[in-house]
């Protein structure tokens, strides 16, 4: 005989009334922290790529906890009564296909949580390289004593491509260490607040050379994949180095290979690949003038958290009725405004 208890019919009723939304975690224990605001409001289904179908049935809300999963173009037939996805990353190349674009679906994303940790990401690249530490890390590991000299990055140009939140944090950090920042962008525009003279990335090959950092922090676009070619290396100093904190399909992995090999730039830091993780087989490992790291310039202490309070906080402004913030231009591929 079924028996049925009162908390049971409780929380069937509450999944029935409340709008439901569906969290898509990268496996069913790594669960975001702090949704307790939530209780009460929403009917919280909890799933992996393997469960997302099934959770999607008649959800109105989909928070992307897994946010690099390309598993919601597979299941979009269940996506019905589908209104809002949020992604907990700045990137959502990895999210937007074509069925979706030409939805009503709104996207929002995790814009704001990495603007500063991936600022200091890139100043941290650039006074390593400057001020020889992977050098002197080399040396340490052979108990080698050798003075050097290294590279003033004061009155340095620096051009950060990319003109959204993180390449405006970005360039302020570097301006603030006395660098001279320019930017790269869908417009030309002078006098921005945050890049001084933003030149049109289209023209890239064109200006480059002026400078002695390149900061790729792009979002991935048609516009931005295979940005950084064979053409634009060689136009860069022989003594320019490379920053890629943006995506890796933006640079042309073999071509940098190339231009690293033949000393057509001095050295990259690169912390996106083309294929991540990268191989094991990559000549990037073994490169000494290149500093890998694996997609974690973003990544602080309590960054998870900062991204699960930013749902919250969003999901509430759905609730509410109230507009969202950092909606996504689903054409584009990222929030427009600023960060044409």
């Amino acid at each position: 005989m079924l028996t049925i208890t009162l908390a049971d019919f409780y929380v069937g009723v509450v999944s029935l009334t409340l709008p439901a939304v569906a969290v898509l975690c990268p496996t069913a224990d790594d669960r975001p922290a702090h949704l307790e605001p939530l209780q009460g409001r929403v009917d919280l289904r909890f799933t992996d790529a393997a469960g997302l179908g099934a959770a999607l049935d008649g959800a109105r809300g989909l928070f992307l906890w897994d946010f690099f999963s390309q598993a919601v173009e597979d299941v979009w037939d269940r996506a019905g009564d589908l209104e809002w996805i949020h992604v907990a990353a700045a990137g959502v190349d990895k999210l937007l296909f074509p069925r979706l674009r030409e939805s009503d679906v709104v996207v929002t994303n995790a814009r704001g949580v990495f603007d500063r940790p991936i600022a200091e990401f890139v100043l941290a690249s650039v006074l390593a390289h400057a001020k020889l530490l992977y050098e002197s890390e080399a040396l340490r590991r052979t108990r080698t004593w050798d003075e050097r000299a290294p590279l003033r990055i004061e009155g340095a140009r620096a051009l950060v491509i990319g003109t959204g939140g993180i390449g405006r944090a970005t360039g302020r950090l570097l301006s603030a260490v006395g660098m001279k920042v320019s930017g790269a962008g869908r417009r030309a525009r002078t006098d921005d607040p945050d890049l001084g003279e933003v030149y049109e990335s289209a023209g890239l090959a064109s200006y480059v050379g002026d400078f002695d950092y390149v900061v790729n922090a792009a979002p991935l676009t048609p516009a931005t994949r295979g940005l950084i070619d064979a053409t634009v290396l060689k136009a860069m100093k022989p003594s320019a180095y490379l920053v890629n904190v943006g995506r890796g399909q933006s640079v042309v992995e073999d071509d940098l290979i190339s231009a690293l090999r033949d000393g057509t730039i001095a050295g990259a830091a690169l912390d996106v690949f083309e294929t991540e993780p990268l191989p094991e087989s990559s000549p990037l490992w073994t490169m000494p003038q290149v500093a890998v790291s694996a997609h974690m310039s973003g990544n602080v202490v309590g960054w998870t958290d900062d991204l699960a309070h930013q749902f919250v906080d969003q999901a509430q402004r759905w609730l509410d009725g109230r507009p969202l913030d950092n909606v996504v231009d689903k054409q584009l591929g990222f929030v427009s405004g600023a960060s044409s």
